[in-house]
C-alpha cells in the first residue's frame, strides 16, 4: 500500500479537527520503519565505568557509530519522499507525542515519513515548539521549512520554529529520524503556540464521527483481566463498535527474539464493547499484544500487554534442595524460554532435544557474532555449557562457538562499533565473567578484538572483577530488589562462584547470600515484590512472571516456576546453596511481623521493609528527592492473597498507560518524591508543579483483591488474609474508562500527600482495620508539603518534604547504613519503644 502525501479533496464530509494553543498536532500517516545497520568504524571507546555504579543514565561519551552519524548525516541534502509505503494512521489520542521508541541490538539508522495537511482560511505564519529526540525536517507544499538535528542520545531537545502556510490546503510532510543504540527513546512532538487554532484534515478516508470512534476504540483498549488463567485473551473497548469492524492480533513475547506466539483475524460486531480473541495455548509469561481496527488506511493500531498463567496456585516444592534445583533444571528443559539457558538445563538434565538445541545454539551465536547488545548475557552461560558439558556439542558446533569467543569484544579498551552497553553495574559484572571464563577456557589461543592470549584475559578480568567486588561490597547493589536485574547479577555472580578461584568465589558467595536474604525479605506469597532501583511495567504487574520468581521457589520452596532461563539452569546446575534463614523470611509464621531496614548503593537508597504473614510494605526513603526518576520503585505493597495482588503509588513518566519509557506510565517516577517509612505506616509527599503530568496517582492489582473500595479520601483493599489502605490528601478518584480503567486511583494536584498503611488476619481484623485507619486524623499542609497521621491512642507521625520523619515530635532518622539487612522490629521480641500503628 501506498502514501500519497497530498491532501484529500475538500468537500462537506472531510474528517477536521482544531488544535487549540499547547496541545500536539498528532493526527498523521506514518509509513513503515526504514532501518538501516550504521556501526561506524571500529575503534575503542573511553572507559569511563571507574566502578562507581549509579541508577539511572550514564553519560558514557560518544561510541563510534554516532561520530560517524554527526559526521555524515547532519545537515546532508534528503530528498522529500511523496510517496512510501504506509505502516499505519496515527490518530489524536492520549499520547502528545508521535512516538517510535524501541530497543536495537545494535547501531541502526531509523527514520519514519509522516505526511498530513493544515488547513488555513488565510496566508498565515504559525508558530509551534517542536521537541524531539533524534532529528526532523518538515517540508511544507514540497518547500523544506524546518530542519532540526539535534541527535542527542535519549536527551530530548526543544525548539521554537514557524512555518509558512497558504491559504487553503497545505501538504505537510515530515521525516523523523535517529541513530538508535540498544534503548532508543525517538519521538517528536509538535505543539501549538498560537492563540488562533489550527485546522488539520484526519489522514483518512473516513467521516470525522468515524475518526472519533475508531480513535476512542484504540486508545481505551486493555485486557479484561490482570491475568488470563487457562483461558484466552479478551480484549474491552469502552466505546461500542459502530460497525462490523475487521480486528487482527498478534501475541508476541517480551524476549530478545520478540517471538510470535500467535495471530489472528476476528471482527468486532457493532454494538460489542468486548473481544474474545481465541488462541493456541501460550506459554506463562506476560506478553506483548498488539490489536490493529479497521482496514485499507482506516485503520489505527495499539499495543499493549496481558498476563497468561496455567494455574494460579503455587508450585508444590520438594522439601530438599537438591530435589528443587532438579525439578526447575527439568522444567527449564522442557519450557524455558528459547535462550541458552534452556541448552544448559537441557545438558545438565540430561534432556536434550535435539533440534531446539541446534536451533537456539544458531541464534546464540549470531546475536554474539553480531554484538547485541545484551549479548554479554549469553557469552556466560554458554561457556558454562562448553566448560561444563562438552560432551553434549558435536565438534563442528564446538569449533563455531570457539570462533564466536575468540572474536567477541570484552572490553572498551579493544576496537569496536557496536552498541553493547559495558557501564552499567550489571553489564560490567558480565563483561568481566565472560572475559574470565573464556580466558579460562582458551588460555593459549589469541583472542582477535585484544590481541591477548587467554591466560592473560583471564588475569586482568579477575583484577577487573576485583575492581568490581571493591565498589559493591562496601555499599551494595544501585539496582536494588530488582526482579529484571537480580537474575541479571546471578549470571556473573554464579559463574563466578562456580568456576573463578578461591578468593574471587568466595567474594560472590557473599555477595549471593546477601542478594538471597533481600530476596526472601521481600518475598510473600511466593511472589518476590518490594521497592526496586529498576523496575518495568511487566515486573509490576506481573510478580510471578518475572525472571526472580522461580529463585524464590528452588531457594526457599515457595511460588512458581516460569520460562525464564537467563540464570536459573546456572543455579540449579551449580554446587552454591542460599543461607537457611531465606526460608523462615521468605515464610513468615501466623502472627509474626518484622521490620528491617538497610541501605543499597552508592547513592545511598535507605530501605525499609514492613512484613507480616499476609501484607508488605517496602520504601525506599528520602531517595533524591525532587528530581527526575529514571526506573526506580520507591512504594509498594503486596498481599499474600493472589499472586497479582499487588499497589503502589507513583508519579507517571509519560502519558502512555502502555509504553515503555524509562520512567514510564507505572514504572519509576516523573519527578521522585519524598518517601519515609515506620514499621506498617509510610508517608509519600509529591512536588510535580511543572511536570509533564501534575499529578500522582496509584495502581491496584483489582483482580487480585476479594474486597476493594473507596471511603472518603482512603482506598481500602484485602486479599486473603492481608489488607492495606492508601490515603491521598487531594483526594482519590477511581478511573472508570480508558486503558487504566479499574486499576487507576488518580490524586489532582501538583503537590499532595499519600499514606499507605497494611495489615493482617481475618475478616474481622479487616473491618477493624478499616475503622481504625477512618478513625486516623489526617492533616496536609500544601504551602509547607507537611504530612501529618494521627492514628487512634497514638502519637501523631509527620513527614515534611524537607524535614525529618517525627513521631510524637521527636525525628526519626534513618540510621542503618550498612547493606546488610537489620531487624529494627520483630514482634516475637520485646524491648522495641514504637511498635506498628495499626497492628
Amino acid at each position: 500500500m501506498s502514501a500519497v502525501s497530498t491532501c484529500p479533496a475538500a468537500g462537506p464530509a472531510r474528517p477536521l479537527y482544531r488544535v487549540q494553543r499547547g496541545e500536539t498536532v498528532t493526527a498523521w500517516m506514518v509509513s513503515g520503519l526504514v532501518a538501516t545497520p550504521f556501526p561506524g568504524v571500529a575503534a575503542p571507546a573511553e572507559d569511563r565505568v571507574r566502578y562507581r555504579f549509579i541508577n539511572g543514565f550514564v553519560d558514557v561519551g560518544d561510541l563510534p557509530c554516532r561520530k560517524a552519524f554527526w559526521s555524515s548525516m547532519v545537515g546532508r541534502h534528503i530528498l522529500s519522499e511523496r510517496e512510501w509505503p504506509l505502516g499505519h494512521v496515527n490518530l489524536p489520542g492520549s499520547n502528545r507525542r508521535v512516538e517510535f521508541t524501541h530497543f536495537w541490538h545494535v547501531p541502526t539508522h531509523v527514520r519514519r515519513w509522516l505526511s498530513g495537511c493544515f488547513v488555513s482560511s488565510v496566508r498565515r505564519r504559525v508558530r509551534f515548539r517542536l521537541s524531539t529526540c533524534g532529528g526532523v525536517r518538515i517540508w511544507v507544499n514540497g518547500e523544506e521549512q524546518v530542519r532540526f538535528e539535534p541527535f542527542q542520545r535519549n536527551r530530548a531537545s526543544e525548539i521554537e520554529v514557524s512555518i509558512l502556510l497558504q491559504s487553503g490546503d497545505n501538504e505537510i510532510l515530515l521525516h523523523s529520524e535517529d541513530l538508535a543504540e540498544r534503548d532508543t527513546v525517538w519521538f517528536f512532538e509538535l505543539e501549538l503556540l498560537d492563540e488562533e487554532p489550527l485546522t488539520v484534515v484526519l489522514p483518512v478516508a473516513m467521516d470525522q464521527q468515524e475518526a472519533e470512534r475508531l480513535e476512542a476504540l484504540v486508545r481505551d483498549l486493555r485486557p479484561s483481566r490482570d491475568v488470563f488463567v487457562g483461558e484466552p485473551l479478551t480484549l474491552v473497548f469502552d466505546a461500542p463498535a459502530y460497525r462490523d469492524l475487521p480486528v487482527s492480533v498478534e501475541i508476541f513475547s517480551h524476549g530478545h527474539d520478540h517471538a510470535v506466539l500467535a495471530r489472528e483475524k476476528l471482527s468486532l460486531k457493532a454494538g460489542e464493547t468486548r473481544l474474545a480473541v481465541p488462541h493456541p495455548p501460550l506459554p506463562d509469561g506476560y506478553h506483548g499484544v498488539t490489536v490493529t481496527v479497521g482496514e485499507g488506511e482506516a485503520f489505527a493500531r495499539r499495543s499493549i500487554n496481558a498476563a497468561f498463567m496455567a494455574s494460579l496456585a503455587a508450585r508444590p516444592a520438594p522439601a530438599l534442595l537438591e530435589d528443587r534445583k532438579a525439578e526447575a533444571l527439568c522444567f527449564a528443559a522442557r519450557h524455558g524460554a528459547p535462550h541458552i539457558g534452556r541448552l544448559l538445563a537441557m545438558a545438565a538434565s540430561g534432556d536434550v532435544e535435539q533440534q531446539a538445541f541446534a536451533d537456539i545454539m544458531e541464534a546464540t551465536l549470531a546475536s554474539i557474532d553480531r554484538r547485541d547488545d545484551c549479548s554479554d548475557f549469553i557469552m556466560v552461560p554458554l561457556l558454562w555449557l562448553v566448560m561444563a558439558y562438552p560432551e553434549t556439542i558435536a565438534p563442528p558446533m564446538m569449533a563455531r562457538i570457539r570462533h564466536s569467543v575468540l572474536n567477541y569484544r570484552y572490553w572498551v579498551d579493544e576496537p569496536g562499533n557496536d552498541a553493547m552497553w559495558f557501564w552499567s553495574e550489571n553489564h560490567v559484572l558480565c563483561f568481566h565473567t565472560s572475559q574470565l571464563l573464556a580466558g579460562l577456557w582458551l588460555p593459549e589461543a589469541v583472542f582477535t578484538a585484544s590481541g591477548r592470549r587467554g591466560s592473560e584475559q583471564a588475569a586482568l578480568a579477575a583484577s577487573r572483577l576485583g575492581l568490581w567486588f571493591d565498589a559493591v561490597e562496601p555499599h551494595g547493589l544501585a539496582e536494588w530488589n530488582s526482579a529484571a536485574y537480580y537474575p541479571i547479577d546471578f549470571i556473573g555472580l554464579l559463574a563466578i562462584e562456580h568456576w573463578a578461584d578461591k578468593t574471587l568465589a568466595g567474594r560472590a558467595r557473599h555477595l549471593l547470600d546477601l542478594i538471597f536474604e533481600m530476596v526472601a525479605l521481600h518475598t510473600l506469597g511466593g511472589v518476590p515484590a518490594g521497592s526496586q532501583g529498576r523496575s518495568y511495567d511487566k515486573d509490576l504487574r506481573a510478580g510471578p512472571l518475572t525472571e526472580l520468581a522461580p529463585f524464590a521457589w528452588v531457594a526457599a520452596g515457595q511460588g512458581w516456576l516460569n520460562g525464564g532461563v537467563a540464570s536459573l539452569p546456572m543455579f540449579a546446575a551449580s554446587r552454591y546453596r542460599p543461607p537457611e534463614r531465606v526460608t523462615a523470611f521468605a515464610d513468615l509464621k501466623p502472627g509474626r511481623a518484622i521490620e528491617a531496614r538497610y541501605t543499597q548503593g552508592l547513592e545511598a537508597a535507605h530501605l525499609v521493609l514492613f512484613k507480616n504473614e499476609a501484607a508488605q510494605l517496602s520504601t525506599v526513603v528520602d531517595h533524591k528527592t525532587g528530581k527526575p526518576g529514571h526506573q526506580q520503585h520507591v512504594l509498594d505493597i503486596r498481599l499474600a492473597g493472589h499472586p497479582m495482588a499487588r499497589l503502589w503509588v507513583n508519579h507517571p513518566g509519560e502519558d502512555d498507560p502502555w509504553g515503555s519509557q524509562r520512567p514510564s506510565y507505572w514504572a519509576g517516577n516523573g519527578i521522585l518524591p519524598r518517601v519515609a517509612q515506620h514499621c506498617d505506616l509510610a508517608l509519600f509527599i509529591a512536588d510535580v508543579a511543572g511536570a509533564r503530568l501534575p499529578w500522582t496517582h496509584a495502581y491496584a492489582g483489582r483482580d487480585g483483591m476479594d474486597e476493594i473500595f473507596l471511603e472518603g479520601d482512603w482506598l481500602f483493599t484485602r486479599s486473603g488474609r492481608g489488607f492495606a489502605a492508601l490515603f491521598a490528601a487531594n483526594g482519590l478518584e477511581a478511573v472508570e474508562k480508558g486503558a487504566t480503567a479499574g486499576r487507576e486511583f488518580r490524586s489532582s494536584g501538583p503537590v499532595c500527600g499519600w499514606a499507605a498503611v497494611v495489615g493482617s488476619g481475618d475478616q474481622a481484623a479487616f473491618r477493624q482495620f478499616v475503622s481504625r485507619v477512618q478513625l486516623t486524623e489526617t492533616c496536609f499542609e500544601p504551602e509547607i508539603k507537611r504530612l501529618t497521621l494521627i492514628p487512634p491512642g497514638r502519637d501523631a507521625v509527620s513527614l515534611a518534604y524537607d524535614g525529618a520523619l517525627l513521631i510524637g515530635g521527636v525525628p526519626q532518622p534513618f540510621s542503618h547504613f550498612q547493606p546488610e539487612p537489620q531487624m529494627t522490629y520483630d514482634s516475637e521480641l520485646a524491648g522495641f519503644a514504637i511498635p506498628p500503628f495499626f497492628a
